[in-house]
């Protein structure tokens, strides 16, 4: 998601020091912020190539949102175990493993033929960044043992992951006009084969020590239970929710995850330590997170979708034309910042909550013929804001009274549940869409003029129902969090895509 923030799984405090700092660390800085700014790309890149790659591939509407969702999916679900892996199996082995698979998972999505073959692939890159992510993390906080240089690296990577979505953005718009959207994926190529060449002599290896056992079960149990739920929200769209298939998908994804919640309390080495989330303040953040990241992620597909398709935007054009929530973001991560320590999360965050919420009702407004400069551009900007504000003092509250061995799970957990909830939430508001386009056809003449009614029609329902999921992470965070602004720990935050 573009501008998400979230604290450094694994970082230890700034003052941690664990020994003399690695000679060519810098160097090594600049092959991780690589693959980083290689992850964050794909997360807005492919977005823009979709409409595209849909009509070559013959997607349906029903099943488009499985190009960002399988992504999201794995990625989100195999996080907190790529984590693991990360630090027992080897940090610089995992960053290898990570970026090899990643680079042959775009390849394979970038000779699809089908559009399982796509999905497959998509899924894929999102299980080899669920590597590759918390390793380049990890390997920093190895790297950099000196509080002022730590800061300063954190820095430089946060500010590489914060632009990516941007550059992202103006890349897929270049790639899909000028070259073809298959090369949004195909780019991801020799950016992993300079990283691996200069990685391999220049990144040191590293390792926890410990307990080295891993919870496959709960990581399948969790990312199967939600696929299921994704397949459900699919079928409706389909069949309708009253079908015995949706129901079936839907009911067997809720017992998946009752199941992991069942593993979890029974492990001895969990995939999620259940205290992490039990706490009120931290629940509640991470409730909103996901509640956010439903809202957002179908807002920023149907908003390329409407780009393109209604207001016939050329790719590039599209890529500039989102740019804005970029800005936004930016704007206002930098005044969360400041005001932080003086008003506390809270605030902030229903506040934040508030401005997106209205971004998105604004664009409940949109017509086959929206003035960019009256109407898109002020709600783009307005909720990149509400971005800014409420994602700053997530990753705050994801670590308030964490103690320092679970602080490295309960980071990751809040970049987790974003994902997830880009994955809910994109299925979730593209069946809403397809289903407002189908009954908005009933009983009209099917001509050209009413099916970009039909599809604007669409949009403004998606957009109203991402609005109801933000609402509700606002009441969410009003309800739950109760933490005092003198309780908020500092320490680095870094961007994700």
């Amino acid at each position: 998601m573009p501008g998400t923030t979230s604290t450094a799984p694994g970082a230890p405090s700034a003052g941690t020091s664990t020994g003399p700092p690695h000679p060519r660390r810098w160097i090594a800085l600049a092959v991780i912020a690589i693959s980083q700014l290689m992850v964050v790309l794909d997360a807005t890149i492919v977005n823009i190539a979709l409409p595209q790659a849909q009509a070559d591939l013959g997607i349906t509407d029903a099943n488009r949102q499985w190009v960002i969702t399988a992504y999201t999916l794995a990625f989100g679900g195999l996080l907190l175990l790529g984590g693991r892996i990360a630090d027992y199996w080897g940090r610089k082995r995992t960053f290898i493993v990570g970026m090899t698979g990643f680079a042959l998972a775009s390849a394979l999505g970038g000779l699809a033929t089908t559009g399982g073959m796509l999905f497959a692939a998509r899924a894929l890159q999102g299980a080899f960044g669920a590597l590759l992510a918390p390793a380049a993390l990890a390997l920093l906080t190895v790297l950099f043992t000196e509080a002022t240089e730590r800061a300063k690296a954190f820095a430089v990577y946060g500010a590489i992951a914060g632009g990516g979505s941007a550059v992202g953005l103006l890349l897929g718009g270049v790639l899909t006009e000028y070259a073809d959207w298959r090369w949004c994926l195909l780019v991801n190529i020799p950016v992993a084969a300079l990283a691996i060449a200069f990685a391999l002599p220049l990144v040191p290896e590293s390792r926890a020590h410990g307990n080295t056992r891993y919870d496959v079960p709960g990581a399948i149990v969790v990312t199967a239970g939600l696929v299921s739920l994704v397949y459900g929200f699919t079928k409706a769209a389909e069949d309708g929710w009253d079908a015995t298939a949706t129901l079936g998908f839907i009911a067997a994804g809720v017992l998946l995850l009752a199941a992991f919640v069942v593993i979890e309390l029974r492990s001895n080495h969990p995939l999620l330590p259940l205290r992490i989330i039990l706490d009120r303040n931290r629940g509640g953040a991470y409730l909103a997170s996901t509640l956010i990241g439903a809202g957002l992620f179908g807002a920023f597909l149907f908003l390329t979708f409407y780009f393109q398709v209604v207001l016939q935007y050329k790719p590039l054009e599209a890529g500039l034309a989102s740019l804005p929530v970029t800005a936004g973001v930016l704007i206002a991560a930098g005044g969360a910042s400041q005001l932080m320590p003086k008003v506390g999360a809270k605030p902030l965050m229903v506040g934040g909550a508030v401005l997106a919420a209205v971004a998105m009702l604004t664009l409940t407004q949109i017509d086959v013929d929206t003035s960019f400069l009256t109407l898109l551009l002020p709600a783009q900007v307005i909720l990149g804001m509400g971005l800014g504000f409420t994602f700053v003092p997530l990753s705050s509250l994801a670590l308030v009274g964490v103690p320092e061995h679970d602080a490295g799970a309960a980071s990751a957990t809040l970049n987790a549940t974003q994902q997830i909830g880009g994955s809910l939430g994109t299925a979730l508001l593209n069946t809403m869409y397809t289903s407002a386009v189908a009954a908005y056809l009933v009983g009209r003449v099917p001509n050209p003029v009413n099916q970009i009614e039909a599809l604007v029609h669409g949009y403004r329902v998606a957009f109203a129902w991402g609005a109801a999921l933000i609402v509700l992470a606002g009441l969410v965070t009003l309800v739950l969090v109760k933490v005092r602004k003198e309780d908020i720990p500092t320490g680095n935050t870094v961007h994700m895509g």
